[in-house]
């Protein structure tokens, strides 16, 4: 099925017939029959339709996915993706963090074929970077939905306002402001650090 969509300022939710909430191959193959869209599933199987995050939340996503990519090369334990990898989450929500990490042992345990689609696995360690269309409450409980579903470490980086937001499995979030330097110093990522200079500077 392709979706045509008027312009989003918001993310829009679509519920498709009333079968209850579409399968992971279905929600694969709606996916790649409209691959100009960013998709996600929530966990109550809802189809939820991201709006474009516009130039200067796209270049800071970048800064990070970059950085992050460095890191995992020196360190050699994991793999680094980007907006297009879609995770399936153990309560049946599938989303697609701006950057992640996840180790090689988790990675080992999926099959070449699965690998290849959205991979039904968790993340030890995602970022998401505040575009304008996002709303801070919203982001915050998207960021509390990947610690509950197993993710060791998340970072919500919100660059017009040199913020970050911390959530790490088993303690109470962090925020913290005006630092030019994040770095993880615990958890499975131990070490990775990210500059938020140009992230602050923004285009």
């Amino acid at each position: 099925m392709h979706l045509v969509l008027p312009d989003l300022d918001a993310p829009a939710r679509v519920i498709l017939g009333d079968d209850g909430p579409i399968c992971d191959d279905d929600f694969f193959e709606f996916c790649m029959a409209n691959r100009d869209l960013r998709i996600e599933r929530n966990a109550e199987g809802e189809i939820v339709i991201v709006p474009p995050g516009g130039g200067e939340s796209d270049y800071r996503s970048t800064e990070i996915i970059a950085q992050l990519r460095n890191w995992a090369k020196q360190n050699g334990q994991g793999r680094t993706f980007g907006a297009t990898a879609c995770f399936l989450l153990p309560d049946g929500a599938a989303l697609s963090p701006d950057a992640a990490w996840v180790s090689k042992d988790k990675l080992a345990k999926l099959p070449k074929s699965v690998r290849r689609k959205f991979m039904p696995i968790v993340p030890d360690f995602i970022v998401e970077v505040m575009s304008p269309s996002d709303r801070l409450k919203s982001a915050q409980a998207k960021m509390e939905q990947w610690i509950s579903n197993g993710t060791a470490l998340a970072w919500l980086i919100d660059g017009d306002n040199r913020t970050v937001y911390v959530y790490q499995a088993g303690q109470p979030s962090l925020r913290v402001t005006d630092i030019d330097e994040i770095v993880a110093v615990s958890g499975p990522v131990a070490g990775v650090a990210a500059d938020l200079t140009d992230i602050w500077a923004g285009l």
